[in-house]
């Protein structure tokens, strides 16, 4: 595939959406299927998971990611096609930075929606789904302009691993967190079912 090209964009975002959506159906009944610290952010925030569970998933999200990340760059070093580095040429950091908030934002919105138990929805195959489509739906949007991180484990683990951390690679990592807080006002006021 070639970059740049609309389906070089929907062939990530949909690896990237049934991906997520098949790893937080599988890891729901252990974790609840946490896999980004954004999401778990906001579900501390919440009061769904606890400060020490949510530490031990963070923690655990990042050595996992260190972890994949070193066995992809032992598999191919240095390759950005494999899984790209997170990075913005064309925005301004401020752009980049409302970008990746707007997306997590969007993530965090979905999975307190999907998991809220007043919405009368057994725990199924359909709440990963509706999470996954939200990643992918993000990815699409986000590609071509910050490669998509929504996620702080994401953003930053292969920018690292790869040796090209930066100042941007501090907006992937704080831009998530600023987005899942801004989603719990926003669930509570208008999408909370009463």
């Amino acid at each position: 595939l070639e970059n740049n090209s609309p389906t070089y964009y929907l062939t990530i975002a949909c690896a990237f959406g049934f991906g997520i959506g098949g790893i937080v159906h599988v890891l729901a009944a252990t974790s609840g299927g946490h896999v980004n610290p954004a999401v778990t952010w906001a579900l501390l925030l919440d009061g769904r998971v606890s400060g020490v569970r949510a530490l031990f998933y963070i923690v655990a999200q990042f050595i996992g990611g260190f972890a994949g990340a070193g066995v992809l760059y032992g598999v191919n070093p240095v390759n950005d096609k494999i899984a790209g580095l997170n990075e913005y040429s064309n925005l301004a950091t401020g752009q980049a930075f409302v970008l990746e908030a707007l997306g997590t934002l969007f993530l965090a919105l979905t999975v307190l929606c999907t998991i809220h138990e007043r919405r009368g929805h057994a725990p199924s195959y359909l709440q990963p789904f509706a999470i996954g489509i939200s990643i992918l739906v993000m990815h699409i949007w986000l590609i071509p302009h910050t490669n998509c991180g929504i996620n702080p484990v994401r953003g930053t683990v292969w920018n690292i691993v790869n040796g090209y951390a930066s100042l941007q690679t501090l907006v992937f990592l704080f831009a998530p967190l600023v987005g899942s807080t801004l989603s719990l006002p926003l669930f509570h006021l208008f999408l909370k079912p009463r």
